[in-house]
């Protein structure tokens, strides 16, 4: 049978028109304005100012779900909602490296949500790039199916080894090349200096370690884009629900680092059940790979997705909970 070299007879033509783009960017940089305006002044964050933030962003991605079902049926309402789900799953794993890095980093409590906003500005961004890639891909053939799911293979089998063995995603910021480079190019300051990046230090420009922080940020961001889209293209080819779920999952992390600051050690089975989605999700994208080429092959409909993916983070937040439980009676 011939391989197939055309645009996937799965992938419907997207649903993103000019206007629907223009709109969405024009929110998100409302949103992303906003957010800086909100950590224009440093200043430590209270519970009830992350928990209202984190409910507002949280209720976003459902109500422009509820506008999805409205306007184009439930099928493109269920891709985004499985596809924010996943996005949102694979986003605490980000924000449990953004917890290593300003701890290790030793960064103020008053210019940390500034720092998260510069990394999920950074991410929004490479996610951007990364979309357009994946797109180009599927444009290119059904094949690009096949690719992103060895990617997600990949990716699983490098996350599980990570949990198994207890290591960090981030062992030493000292060796990060980006921080190795800029250290090498620029002086750096002893001290921050609030949120600001740089400062004008005896006769030269120097950087604060606050801009040493960012960028390490930024290094991660590479690495977690490179899980996430994928991922979402295995719940839907279209570009702009990919983009959607992606910045929606993206924008209340500053709020919710702070709510799940302290959550978040505790789930130490999560990056165990972040191998597994990524797994799943790898089969489900080399089945409607194979489907393209064989129509007998079986598909993975994006309801049973959603059940188990659903049924995967229930099970790792129940068994974390429990080992840090039986943890401490030890200690007891």
């Amino acid at each position: 049978m011939p391989y197939p070299s055309a645009v996937p007879a799965a992938a419907p033509e997207s649903i993103g028109s000019f206007w629907l783009w223009a709109v969405s960017v024009l929110v998100l940089l409302a949103l992303l304005v906003a957010d800086f305006v909100v950590t224009r002044r440093p200043h430590e964050v209270s519970m009830r100012e992350a928990a209202g933030w984190s409910v507002f962003y949280l209720a976003l991605p459902f109500v422009f779900g509820g506008w999805l079902w409205f306007a184009y049926g439930g099928g493109q309402a269920l891709d985004f909602v499985t596809g924010f789900v996943v996005e949102k799953s694979l986003s605490v794993d980000n924000l449990f490296v953004f917890m290593l890095l300003l701890t290790a980093f030793a960064v103020p409590a008053a210019v940390q949500q500034r720092v998260l906003l510069y990394g999920i500005v950074g991410a929004l961004v490479l996610r951007a790039v990364f979309i357009a890639a994946g797109a180009a891909l599927l444009q290119a053939g059904t094949w690009a199916f096949l690719v992103f799911g060895l990617v997600l293979f990949l990716s699983a089998v490098k996350i599980l080894r990570e949990a198994i063995a207890g290591e960090q995603a981030v062992r030493d910021v000292a060796q990060l090349r980006s921080v190795r480079l800029l250290r090498r190019l620029m002086p750096v300051t002893d001290d921050y200096r609030g949120a600001r990046l740089t400062v004008h230090e005896h006769g030269r420009r120097a950087l604060t370690p606050l801009a040493l922080v960012v960028v390490a940020i930024f290094a991660t961001d590479v690495v977690f884009a490179v899980d996430s889209v994928p991922a979402v293209y295995g719940i839907t080819a279209d570009p702009y629900l990919v983009f959607a779920t992606n910045a929606f999952a993206l924008l209340g992390l500053r709020a919710l680092y702070f709510v799940l600051h302290s959550a978040l050690a505790k789930l130490v089975h999560l990056n165990h059940g972040l191998a597994i989605i990524l797994a799943f999700i790898g089969v489900k994208l080399v089945l409607h790979w194979a489907h393209g080429v064989w129509p007998a092959v079986p598909e993975i409909p994006t309801p049973l997705s959603l059940v188990v993916i659903a049924l995967v983070l229930a099970t790792v937040t129940v068994t974390s909970l429990r080992r840090r439980s039986r943890d401490t009676a030890v200690k007891r």
